[in-house]
């Protein structure tokens, strides 16, 4: 009988498929990995934008997750999109009882278009001071890296400084994106205790699109969630550069599905 280990992503549905739980589902057994989701933000949108976001019951939350852990094989968990303060505090929780798990943290608090917030404001200091350091990996973008470090993020120099003040915030790894940084080149910077590695890839010229960062952090959980290695800095690398690969591969062919912004499908 075949056996499949499971990832599990925390985040928000997305009815149009192109973000949260669908696309990380896909990146996920994109991995070889079986998908588990739970649904912490309910969202109205499509590939047109994010017209609302209602964050589900912190109970009903845990619920979700605490029937997925009981009884699948979870070995690693993606955060993502999480709402509200209570869901913040209710997944660092969770995270707390499941430590021998890995966990990649995405944190999404604004969409790619629209006005509604997948994170609530006030739970941007729980998740600095609760969640990352729960997390094995946070992948964030140079927004986000600002968000959580207060200081700016505009060039390579600086992507490198906010993965280490991630790192010395209490994640094990950090990776910073570079997709909104200039130059030839997308470059991912991946800080690990006081190692910093560059991940290169050709910049290319894209059209709109939604869902990428959901992917690349689910494609990193469920690498980690097939390798069978003790999780080690090396197994980390190896995650975020084969993601970087697939991710990369797949912006190159991003998919039209209707709307006016493309997804990915890996």
């Amino acid at each position: 009988m075949r056996s499949l280990p499971c990832a599990l992503a925390i985040g928000g549905l997305d009815p149009g498929g192109g973000a949260g739980i669908l696309a990380d589902a896909r990146a996920i057994s994109r991995a070889g990995a079986f998908a588990c989701a739970v649904a912490a933000v309910l969202t109205t949108q499509s590939t047109s934008g994010l017209r609302e976001a209602v964050a589900v019951d912190a109970r009903r939350v845990i619920a979700q997750a605490a029937c997925v852990m009981k009884h699948q094989r979870v070995r690693a968990i993606k955060v993502g999109a999480l709402g509200s303060v209570a869901n913040a505090r209710a997944v660092a929780d969770l995270l707390a009882i499941h430590r021998d798990v890995p966990v990649v943290c995405d944190p999404v608090m604004l969409p790619t278009r629209g006005r509604a917030r997948l994170l609530d404001e006030r739970a941007v200091g729980l998740m600095r001071t609760r969640l990352l350091p729960r997390s094995t990996v946070v992948i964030a973008n140079a927004p986000e890296a600002e968000v959580l470090t207060r200081r700016r993020v505009t060039r390579l120099s600086e992507a490198r400084d906010a993965a280490r003040a991630i790192v010395g915030m209490g994640a094990r790894a950090a990776l910073v994106k570079g997709g909104h940084l200039g130059g030839r080149d997308a470059v991912d910077v991946l800080a690990m205790g006081d190692e910093v590695l560059e991940l290169r890839a050709i910049r290319l010229r894209l059209p709109a699109l939604h869902g990428g960062g959901c992917v690349l952090s689910s494609l990193v959980a469920g690498r980690l969630a097939v390798d069978e290695r003790d999780l080690a800095d090396g197994t980390i690398v190896d995650a975020a550069r084969w993601a970087k690969r697939i991710h990369h591969a797949a912006l190159a062919r991003a998919v039209a599905v209707g709307g006016d912004m493309r997804v990915l499908d890996p």
